[in-house]
């Protein structure tokens, strides 16, 4: 299977990372293997992709960060996301499936290739 272009992770990463961090507080290596979880492995984020957008949502107010004490004693940054950040989640909710819907239609009657 191949992996997914860099492209389309660098545009997806936003609603991806919103999405895990609506369904709970979470620190960077674990929304990391979320994602290699969720895309079967064909999706394998860095910490050099990962932290610059947590960094930029968190600048923007769409999420924020709290140290915790982990169950193994280390201290963990928690990121989680707040109502700005539901509401811009909402947002791009809305642009992906506006853009599934537009590719569905193109691709409903494509030739197969042979």
């Amino acid at each position: 299977m191949n992996k997914i272009s860099k492209e389309l992770v660098g545009a997806s990463a936003v609603p991806i990372i919103l999405s895990i961090l609506d369904k709970k507080e979470s620190y960077g290596y674990e929304i990391m293997q979320k994602v290699k979880d969720l895309s079967d492995d064909r999706i394998e984020w860095k910490e050099g992709s990962l932290y610059p957008v947590l960094h930029k949502l968190e600048k923007n107010g769409l999420i924020k960060s709290l140290w915790k004490m982990a169950d193994n004693g280390r201290h963990r940054k928690y990121y989680a996301i707040n109502k700005k950040g539901r509401k811009a989640l909402r947002e791009e909710i809305e642009n992906w499936n506006l853009v599934e819907n537009m590719l569905k239609d193109l691709w409903s009657d494509l030739t197969p290739i042979e």
